[in-house]
């Protein structure tokens, strides 16, 4: 199974693997957002810990993203250093394994905040590709409320231009076949392990129900950091060896790595490809 597995993640870019968690382990995780979210608003919150969703009144309470979940609270920090997570993450990976960051992305009823196709390792570039994202649905996911979109295959292609002017956009924009996306429908619980070249986006929650998604990101230990200024800085504080050995030497796979050179400083993909939005409107 796990060969398969393997097999099909080199093929797609991506594979699923059904209640990863189970119930109890959701509803551990859930109390503890409710938690997290607590009494914050638009208007008061703390910046360094939570995003809020811009399109809602200055009480509203609606949060749009956790920042660093897996570091800061204690479930979700075991959840990151678990065997059984670890395992799979090893399967694709190799043995010798990074934790690089984590996030939840909450999707609330009705205003869920769109992203836009991107590849992750456009945010961070890295010696080579051994990065994966793992994204853990918390409640049920379907196109209804805003699933993670893929484009199979395309992780073997290239890095496609996520700039404009000049200026790092964090969404591609150049031509992309959307006709080839599939929709990556899932049960709370289900586990996508994504490669960190695969196109992906997620449209705006049109449900009344929440699509709350863990998202942590892990790479093989001999695939470094290439040095971009204040973003490396802002992705690396987490870095932690979570499995096997440190790297003696990096691996490179990328014969040139596109710098995102930013505009100025955002909190986020989201701010980031909002600001891309009103510039082009």
């Amino acid at each position: 199974m796990k060969d398969l597995r393997r097999e099909e993640y080199l093929r797609n870019g991506y594979v699923a693997h059904p209640a990863l968690l189970d119930s109890i382990q959701l509803k551990a995780l859930l109390t503890e957002i409710d938690r997290i979210s607590g009494d914050n608003t638009l208007a008061a919150h703390d910046k360094s810990r939570l995003e809020m969703e811009t399109d809602q009144k200055p009480d509203g309470r609606l949060v749009r993203r956790i920042y660093e979940p897996c570091s800061y609270y204690t479930p979700f920090r075991e959840l990151s250093d678990s065997p059984k997570l670890l395992d799979v993450v090893e399967a694709l990976l190799g043995p010798d394994l990074i934790y690089h960051y984590s996030k939840i992305n909450m999707k609330p009823p009705s205003i869920g905040s769109v992203v836009e196709w991107h590849q992750d390792v456009t945010y961070y570039p890295l010696t080579n590709s051994s990065s994966i994202a793992v994204l853990i649905y918390l409640d049920d996911a379907d196109v209804e409320n805003g699933c993670l979109q893929v484009i199979p295959g395309r992780h073997n292609d290239r890095i496609f231009d996520h700039t404009r002017d000049g200026y790092f956009v964090g969404k591609i924009v150049e031509p992309i076949d959307e006709s080839q996306a599939v929709p990556l429908e899932g049960k709370a619980g289900t586990a996508i392990f994504m490669n960190c070249m695969t196109p992906h986006a997620s449209v705006t929650n049109r449900s009344n129900r929440p699509r709350r998604t863990l998202i942590l990101s892990y790479h093989a230990a001999d695939c470094f950091p290439v040095y971009a200024g204040d973003i490396t800085s802002e992705f690396e504080i987490w870095s932690r060896l979570v499995r096997g050995k440190a790297a003696d030497f990096a691996r490179f796979s990328f014969q040139q790595f596109p710098m995102p050179r930013r505009k100025q400083r955002t909190a986020s993909l989201y701010e980031l490809q909002e600001l891309s939005r009103k510039q082009t409107a």
